[in-house]
């Protein structure tokens, strides 16, 4: 009767480890994923006076835009719309990051024009490498919380008139 007394012993303490090694569990996941990627930038409407230029003065904001983001060796693409601003975002799974996934989002990501929403504004120009690919830059923006994110921005990418009076 003494040995069946005690015969939960073994349970409980084996319950009361567990509790102490999940949370060092999860705290080791949580340093092992890496942090998602967000790539940002905004894509205007070149002025017919500087169509030619590069230039942004007068250049106004696209809403409903396209562009694409895709990075190497990882299988991503997506396309994203501009916002009414012509702001546009993108988040990149972070578990795609490393071992055969998205590696250096720098290296690796590009960000390309797709389409234009405004008949008159939509032919893509490659202000910034905006046709063969614009190539991410960290700008230092981080985000810790609630996702541990780290912010990219591409470009600003164009669209120029497809006909300006002279």
């Amino acid at each position: 009767m003494a040995a069946a007394k005690h015969s939960h012993i073994p349970t409980i303490c084996s319950l009361l480890l567990l509790c102490a090694i999940l949370p060092l569990m999860a705290a080791a996941t949580a340093q092992q994923r890496k942090p998602s990627v967000a790539v940002e930038g905004v894509v205007y409407c070149l002025s017919c006076k500087y169509a030619g230029s590069g230039s942004l003065i007068d250049a106004t904001p696209i809403q409903s835009a396209n562009v694409s983001v895709s990075c190497a060796n990882s299988g991503l693409y997506q396309i994203n719309q501009t916002d009414e601003h012509g702001y546009f975002y993108s988040w990149l799974d972070g578990s795609k990051l490393g071992r055969g996934g998205l590696g250096n989002p720098i290296q690796a990501c590009t960000v390309k024009l797709v389409s234009s929403p405004l008949g008159a504004c939509n032919v893509p120009t490659d202000l910034n490498h905006g046709n063969d690919g614009a190539k991410l830059r960290f700008e230092g923006k981080v985000v810790k919380s609630p996702h541990y994110a780290v912010f990219y921005a591409a470009g600003p990418l164009a669209f120029r008139p497809q006909m300006c009076a002279n």
